[in-house]
């Protein structure tokens, strides 16, 4: 791992993997679409995701982006430079999650982004600046938790075929509609029917990669009954065609790691 505080272009190619460190994905400009171990959001100016250590996370941006990464050197650098915030730091950094940045994180990343972050003394304190920060906008209401991913993703899973409904959603939360969609938004960063999309058409994408079945049986598994609309959605979604990423996979390394990141067993408990 180099500099802790980096600046990254990603493009439509995608990045699907791996790494021993957690990390923190900053918005700057465009749309980076995310997964991580099956949730789905999208990165954009003032918000961030969270990579926990060891998590199989997918990542593009059809139509480009920016992004302020920061790479979490390990444990003991948490420990040692956040000192009475390290706790806190540590619960941030264990579960992936998609935020909005209040207005004063926001102005701390555009300044960071604005610095010579390869400087490794405005890095080093850049990063704790900003872990520091974090805690306490990641502290939620009193009490609240999570939205139940597990059980909603087994829930689209099953049901992809087939139209699904925000109320269906809801009462598996056990929440109104409205406090369904609001909670999607503060926590992904989309609405639970983009959340329903992008988890359909990463489906999709497994199934491309490692299946021989024919478009119109995958369009049909993942709820499009019109072939030319499915193959629309992975373009706008990927930024391919359904038979350019199936010609991709045998030529790309990363596969296994896109199937592992969207296989909806693997999908963590995060209820």
């Amino acid at each position: 791992m180099g500099s802790i505080l980096t600046l990254r272009h990603y493009s439509h190619d995608l990045i699907a993997h791996s790494h021993e460190h957690a990390q923190l994905v900053f918005g700057l400009c465009g749309q980076l679409d995310f997964e991580v171990e099956g949730q789905g959001s999208q990165v954009q100016q003032q918000s961030f995701v969270v990579v926990p250590a060891g998590a199989r996370h997918v990542c593009g941006s059809p139509r480009g982006s920016h992004c302020l990464v920061l790479d979490i050197p390990g444990e003991h650098w948490v420990k040692q430079s956040l000192g009475e915030h390290a706790e806190a730091s540590r619960r941030l950094l264990d579960t992936p999650l998609h935020r909005v940045l209040g207005p004063s994180q926001s102005r701390l990343v555009s300044w960071l982004a604005d610095s010579p972050v390869d400087d490794p003394l405005i890095a080093q304190q850049g990063a704790v600046l900003l872990l520091a920060s974090l805690n306490h906008a990641s502290a939620g209401h009193p009490g609240e938790r999570r939205l139940p991913y597990a059980a909603l993703n087994a829930h689209i899973d099953r049901h992809a075929a087939h139209p699904l409904q925000v109320a269906d959603l809801a009462r598996i939360a056990g929440l109104s509609g409205a406090r369904l969609h609001a909670r999607f938004i503060a926590e992904c960063g989309a609405t639970p029917m983009e959340y329903v999309r992008r988890r359909r058409l990463h489906m999709a994408l497994e199934l491309l990669r490692g299946s021989a079945l024919p478009m119109g049986e995958i369009a049909n598994r993942v709820g499009y009954s019109s072939q030319s609309a499915f193959a629309a959605a992975i373009l706008r979604e990927f930024g391919h065609s359904p038979r350019q990423l199936r010609r991709g996979a045998h030529a790309n390394p990363s596969t296994k790691d896109a199937r592992a990141a969207t296989d909806p067993q693997a999908a963590a408990p995060l209820d």
